[in-house]
């Protein structure tokens, strides 16, 4: 999908705030200038999954942004969603194609120019790439070095983003790697302005690849 932006690629996560001040931070995401929004729960029942989805999705629709559900490709269709995004562990990137369609998203997280290959020939859109920096949204964090990103980068010719533990001061590593954005969580998420946490983080970016 060449129209794809990835610049600042928002995932969020409902354990970093309580339940009525979720739909805010991603609403808030959203004006601060949010291109992507992943939506990831790992510990939510199937139900509890698809209703935050589909309030997520009324959000995002309004500010035409594309919504993307982590892992489920069930809840995806069921709520209409832009796309699905599958890990190493989880359906691969050709049977997740076949079961959403050629018109919807799929993105896939690897962290090796092997797996990222496989990824992109089976048809995945676009790659998240890491963990650059440790991070608190897993607890075995595997860290990819810069490097390795580089090379992602040279070998496919779909977005590659960068994704672990990044924020507005620490993204300078990330210069001359090539990649098209990055992936937030924490700092935006746990930040106390979430819109203006998401519009600094957006403008380092794209200062640093000015």
């Amino acid at each position: 999908m060449n129209t794809l932006d990835t610049t600042l690629y928002f995932i969020t996560d409902s354990t970093c705030v309580p339940a009525e001040s979720f739909l805010p931070v991603v609403e808030a995401a959203c004006k601060g200038g949010a291109t992507i929004i992943q939506l990831r729960e790992k510990d939510k029942s199937t139900r509890e999954y698809m209703e935050l989805a589909a309030s997520t999705h009324e959000i995002t629709v309004r500010y035409g942004i594309p919504l993307i559900i982590d892992d489920r490709v069930d809840v995806a269709l069921a709520i209409g969603a832009e796309g699905v995004h599958v890990g190493q562990s989880d359906m691969p990137v050709n049977l997740a194609r076949r079961l959403m369609g050629a018109d919807k998203i799929i993105g896939a997280t690897t962290k090796t120019v092997p797996q990222a290959l496989e990824a992109y020939e089976q048809g995945a859109d676009y790659l998240g790439c890491g963990a650059i920096y440790p991070t608190t949204t897993h607890v075995n964090t595997v860290i990819t070095p810069v490097e390795t990103l580089k090379d992602v980068v040279k070998a496919v010719p779909i977005p590659v983003n960068a994704i672990g533990g990044l924020n507005k001061d620490n993204i300078f590593v990330l210069k001359g790697s090539g990649i098209a954005g990055i992936c937030a969580v924490s700092a935006i998420m746990k930040a106390a302005d979430p819109e203006t946490a998401a519009r600094e983080l957006k403008h380092a970016f794209i200062k640093l690849n000015g």
